[in-house]
């Protein structure tokens, strides 16, 4: 049986509106009311943010100074994952039809993910991508749950869904950064990493997965190509 583990957001959901939204209500936050600041564009913080700048140069380079960008980094962090916010988010294209995809091949589909609980549900409710993911092969955060470090709480998902499942013939992994990447090395499965979420291409090269492609859909067929199924 070939399972498929999944990230959610980047493979799945395309959260870059998000994470704009929260860009632009934590620059005018940290701002003092009539200070001029620059707004960058979408594709130029999205550019930013794939490139793994960090938020407090963001912040600058926006225009704030030391303390707000400070100020702007911390508040970013408490707004991002927020409820206000998620309503932003929408599947990735061919996001849906990929997972299609994967149940035609008589697989195994599970997604781990560094979102709490209640975003994954709402995600999952919001678009009808429940059917995909039951309740038993969804790996997330706790709700009260405060991350620390991408790598080792990913990692540890992982180790959790490999002692629960049923074991598989083959496994894979599919994500989008390199929380991903470390989280499939540390338990030898091999890892595609998709360029639709928010690490570029350079940055995913860094950590040497076996395929960087496009999306969850050319994932898939990289993944049936190797294993010599239908794709």
């Amino acid at each position: 049986m070939l399972r498929i583990f999944t990230d959610f957001d980047g493979p799945i959901m395309d959260v870059s509106e998000r994470y704009y939204q929260v860009y632009q209500y934590c620059l005018e936050e940290a701002k003092e009311p009539h200070q001029s600041v620059t707004c960058l564009s979408k594709q130029e913080f999205w550019r930013l943010k794939r490139a793994q700048v960090p938020e407090r140069q963001i912040g600058s380079i926006s225009g704030l100074h030391d303390d707000q960008a400070r100020r702007f980094a911390l508040l970013r962090r408490e707004t991002v994952h927020s409820h206000a916010y998620l309503k932003y988010d929408c599947p990735v294209p061919y996001a849906i039809a990929a997972l299609q995809h994967i149940q035609t091949l008589n697989s195994d589909l599970a997604v781990v993910t560094m979102r709490r609980q209640y975003a994954l549900n709402f995600a999952l409710e919001k678009f009808d991508l429940a059917h995909f993911f039951p309740s038993s092969v969804r790996y997330c955060l706790p709700d009260v749950y405060v991350k620390t470090h991408d790598v080792v709480e990913k990692t540890r998902l992982m180790e959790k869904a490999l002692a629960e499942l049923p074991t598989a013939s083959e496994t894979w992994m599919i994500g989008d950064t390199e929380a991903d990447i470390a989280a499939a090395r540390a338990h030898d499965l091999p890892v595609v990493a998709v360029l639709s979420g928010i690490r570029d291409r350079d940055r995913l090269a860094t950590y040497d997965p076996d395929f960087i492609v496009d999306n969850l859909k050319d994932a898939v067929i990289v993944i049936s190509q190797q294993l010599h199924l239908p794709s």
